[in-house]
């Protein structure tokens, strides 16, 4: 018996923000696993599902432990917070499942992005071309990471940072900022906001100038603007260039 392993994004954690395809396939599943802190978000909305989880730095084993159990037939909901597809689990899943040469059926499915969930947040700063590059080096070699920042704020893209800082990484945030900085005014809008979506979300818009003395942390998206962006009351705003006068 052919089981079904889908790739679940089910954004920030709330209900509200999960599409219902991501709740109807979490609720039909036999089987929900991932990441144990995402588990322990949907417990209180899904009290009755069979959960299995792992640990950070255990994507690999979390990943064959799902393809192995929609192989026995089961219907599998592996999750990710924000949209599975974008630095979330999807790409691994199918990677493995064709290594492992496994005869399942898999699907993604999408959910509301942290970047997505930030700037609704902010106002309206992504209007334009935007960049999502993660700091976290941790796949990726800084200096490559470094360049992609170097490359998009050249290009005048709106910038939106994952992982921005952590308690090793302490430093990178502040050359991206540097970087940047290069092409872009010191005033220059900056949106971070932590938790974005969840019961602790907080927020604040600051200027690339402050950024390296900004308090961030992994919980934090930041949002860089163009050279376009401004700031109306408390909203951060990227035009598209509409002509509205």
């Amino acid at each position: 018996m052919t089981g079904k392993l889908h790739v679940v994004g089910f954004g920030p954690g709330g209900r509200e923000h999960m599409t219902f395809k991501a709740a109807e396939v979490i609720s039909n599943a036999d089987l929900v696993t991932g990441y144990t802190t995402y588990v322990n978000m949907l417990k209180p909305i899904f009290p009755d599902k069979e959960y299995k989880a792992t640990g950070m730095m255990k994507e690999v084993e979390r990943c064959r432990m799902a393809i192995e159990e929609a192989m026995s037939g089961k219907d599998v909901a592996m999750v990710s917070s924000g949209d599975s597809g974008i630095y979330g689990m999807a790409g691994i899943i199918y990677q493995m499942a064709e290594e492992m040469g496994a005869d399942i059926e898999i699907d993604t499915i999408p959910g509301v992005t942290a970047a997505s969930t930030a700037a609704s947040v902010l106002g309206a700063p992504l209007m334009h071309d935007t960049a999502l590059i993660s700091l976290s080096d941790l796949m990726t070699p800084i200096k490559l990471i470094m360049k992609r920042v170097d490359r998009a704020a050249d290009a005048n893209m709106v910038i939106c940072l994952y992982n921005p800082k952590s308690k090793t990484r302490t430093e990178y945030l502040r050359q991206a900022a540097e970087i940047i900085s290069e092409y872009r005014k010191p005033d220059t809008p900056v949106g971070i906001v932590r938790n974005a979506g969840r019961e602790d979300e907080t927020h604040v818009i600051t200027t690339l100038k402050d950024l390296p003395n900004a308090d961030v942390d992994m919980f934090c998206i930041v949002i860089v603007g163009n050279s376009q962006t401004y700031v109306s009351g408390d909203r951060m705003i990227t035009p598209r260039g509409y002509e509205i006068r």
